[in-house]
């Protein structure tokens, strides 16, 4: 594992796999996600939520012709993988899956990176401009072709503006007929007081958690043409889960004026 690594710091990513009921978590992830729990009981649906959609999204964009994808912040596996699911369309499709915590770094590399049409990328999405420069990533995605970024629950663990500085230097190097794939956590419908809550279970991870309201996050696809049925609960994107009552705002975007060669757009 890499330099730094604290297993007594929670992280997101192992937090997300202790909702989901997965093992591939320590101590401290399971106290602050039991938190999470307490104050909103319905976060595990909410998590099965986030997953379901991340599948219909990639089933809709492989359908769609998309055979390149980026995951970024892909957390720990869990089936079905993105390149799962998009090969069941398109069995060409190239993935990069994105992270830095050193536990999804570890899992990821041992379960999806035998294959050369994939790839495990060590990156902070705080520092884009190093995900899409890094050798694999320039390996495996043609500039030149549409591809599909995805931020999925991942966004939310980034303050201030730095969302809309991430997803505009993906814009700025995405072909024509791109696909931008966000959910988000909402603070739509929460009282302060369940703001606070979940902002203290958050507080210990590195970054800790920022809710956004709708119009922050429908501001994510500023460039893109949101598909049908548009921003909507995670649950209410073309599925039929349960609804709950903190809300994840899930949307996929098509970018209709990049550019056909990939070229970023001129400052």
């Amino acid at each position: 594992m890499t330099d730094g690594f604290d297993s007594d710091v929670p992280s997101p990513a192992r937090m997300y796999d202790y909702y989901l009921g997965g093992r591939d978590n320590f101590a401290a992830d399971r106290e602050a996600a039991e938190a999470v729990i307490a104050s909103h009981p319905e976060q595990r649906q909410l998590a099965r939520n986030n997953r379901a959609f991340l599948v219909r999204a990639v089933e809709h964009l492989a359908a769609a012709g998309i055979t390149q994808f980026v995951d970024v912040g892909t957390g720990i596996p869990t089936s079905p993988t993105v390149h799962e699911v998009a090969r069941r369309t398109a069995p060409d499709a190239r993935v990069v899956y994105v992270d830095d915590d050193p536990v999804v770094l570890a899992h990821a590399r041992a379960l999806l990176a035998e294959d050369p049409t994939r790839a495990v990328v060590e990156a902070d999405m705080h520092d884009p401009a190093a995900i899409t420069t890094h050798p694999d990533v320039v390996r495996l995605i043609d500039p030149e072709r549409p591809v599909a970024v995805l931020f999925v629950a991942v966004l939310h663990f980034s303050a201030g503006d730095e969302p809309r500085r991430i997803v505009e230097h993906f814009r700025r190097r995405m072909a024509r007929g791109s696909y931008l794939v966000i959910s988000a956590g909402s603070s739509e419908g929460l009282s302060e007081g369940e703001l606070a809550e979940l902002r203290a279970a958050y507080a210990r991870t590195p970054r800790g958690g920022h809710l956004r309201t709708r119009d922050e996050i429908a501001a994510l696809f500023d460039g893109f043409e949101l598909v049908e049925p548009g921003l909507v609960d995670v649950c209410r994107w073309r599925g039929l889960e349960r609804p709950t009552h903190v809300s994840i705002l899930a949307g996929v975007g098509r970018l209709e004026d990049g550019h056909a060669d990939g070229t970023p757009t001129p400052t």
